[in-house]
């Protein structure tokens, strides 16, 4: 019995492979036809510029300048609701919510007032709580080793204590996504702990969150065993969260947010859809791939002070002989950005100033990623043979940040949801005022006309 039951799975097995085998022939499209039909793959012209698809106040990214009618590559710039990202930051030097404020910028459009913030405040914090229910019987049931699924699924079931989940009035909208931009950090730290909890045999400790607490002090205080931080390290987490909090409406989430609100459904489903895309090793999950080669890099590099060792590693790298032989270097690039990015440039700024509080091992560690930073796009122009411009982008720093802050992994990406909700909201709400057409790009069918066989003749 155990042997014909042995042969039938591997008679299953066999079956499964032919038809692996036959999506990978059914797949396949002859590459020139891409070309000979001007097809936007990725929604993307030929020298990879996004196509136009729509319009938006909430923020721009911009990698060039006009010279002369001719768009020239330039130091990257990022405008929220028309407010240079940089002039935000330093504007915000001091600030202790300064998440907040700017959440409240891209939803309405204008920085608030003492009064307007105030009152901002008092509402996101009242609609933060989770009801103790929904803790045990969604957060608590059946986690999920990625923290990005259960975030998801968590999402999707506040659908279910919502009465009224399908308006979409304004006013209601509004009130959504207040709640999700309030309760995602209380849903990821506590997904990551029952992960924890249930997968790993750890204690379990769920920390309400302190109303008088902003959200990166919050996020600290409920992931800690005592609850307790430096006022530097909420400080770089909170902008952290701010450079991170909107990207654009072409990029795949936030155009995610609008696709899926075009066809009318309820915000749950499309910020789920949202943090989907994000979690994607492509889009959100890009800082944790970083991490995993940086591990790489300092476990094979002895002197890590050694530009020239440095410099050959990468080079390894490259030529897809090192680490996970994608010939990647991750960290580096960006779709716009060509020679900074400027969330990059800020973000390296607190790196720094955080690594010298923690000590002499991450000032090394710090200066590691600055070799890295420096060499790399000559590496990368070395092995292409090209003069395209690239830097480094934002992931870089980002995930050497969260260790620094001894955030696990697991929650790196997670932390990019819970800044990114914010613009997703924003565009939620944009495309629910001013969308009114359901996105429907066209596609080529290449296929033959075939004539339908009986299948006892076939």
């Amino acid at each position: 019995m155990h042997s014909s039951m042995m042969e039938l799975a591997k008679e299953r097995n066999e079956m499964f492979n032919d038809l692996v085998e036959k999506c990978l022939t059914s797949g396949e499209i002859d590459q020139n036809l891409y070309i000979e039909y001007d097809v936007k793959r990725g929604l993307r012209d030929s020298s990879g510029k996004g196509v136009l698809t729509g319009l938006t106040e909430i923020s721009d990214v911009r990698g060039t300048r006009d010279e002369a009618g001719i768009k020239v590559p330039a130091p990257g710039q990022l405008y929220y609701q028309g407010y240079n990202v940089k002039d935000i930051i330093h504007g915000l030097k001091g600030r202790k919510f300064a998440f907040e404020e700017i959440t409240y910028l891209l939803l309405f459009g204008n920085l608030p007032t003492k009064e307007q913030f105030e009152n901002f405040n008092a509402i996101l914090t009242d609609l933060q709580e989770l009801q103790g229910d929904f803790v045990r019987n969604v957060i608590l049931h059946n986690p999920s080793a990625n923290i990005m699924n259960s975030l998801q699924k968590a999402i999707l079931n506040l659908y279910s204590y919502d009465d009224d989940a399908e308006s979409i009035e304004v006013s209601n909208v509004l009130r959504q996504c207040l709640q999700l931009i309030g309760k995602t950090p209380l849903m990821s730290v506590y997904a990551y702990h029952a992960y924890r909890h249930f997968n790993h045999n750890e204690n379990l400790v769920i920390r309400n969150p302190i109303p008088e607490y902003s959200t990166a002090e919050n996020i600290l205080n409920m992931l800690r065993p005592d609850g307790k931080f430096t006022e530097l390290e909420a400080y770089v987490l909170d902008i952290a969260l701010v450079l991170h909090a909107e990207h654009g409406g072409g990029n795949n989430s936030s155009l995610t947010v609008h696709v899926v609100s075009s066809a009318d459904t309820d915000p749950y489903s499309a910020i789920a859809a949202a943090v989907g895309s994000l979690k994607g090793r492509r889009h959100g999950g890009a800082n944790i791939r970083v991490m995993e080669m940086m591990d790489d890099i300092k476990a094979n590099v002895k002197d890590w002070a050694d530009e020239n060792e440095v410099r050959e590693y990468l080079r390894k790298i490259s030529r897809k002989e090192a680490f996970d032989h994608t010939g990647l270097i991750y960290g580096m690039g960006h779709a716009v950005y060509t020679i900074s990015d400027p969330r990059e440039v800020l973000l390296k700024k607190k790196a720094k100033a955080l690594a010298e509080e923690k000590g002499p091992e991450f000032v090394k560690e710090f200066n590691l990623y600055d070799t890295i930073e420096r060499i790399a796009p000559q590496v990368i122009a070395e092995y292409h043979h090209s003069n395209k411009k690239i830097c480094a982008n934002v992931d870089l720093y980002s995930g050497f940040v969260y260790t620094m802050l001894n955030i696990p992994r697991e929650l790196y990406t997670p932390l990019f949801a819970i800044s990114r909700i914010a613009g997703w909201s924003a565009h939620r709400i944009e495309e629910v005022v001013a969308g009114g057409r359901i996105y429907r790009p066209a596609y080529k069918c290449i296929s033959k006309e075939k004539k339908f066989i009986p299948l006892m003749e076939r």
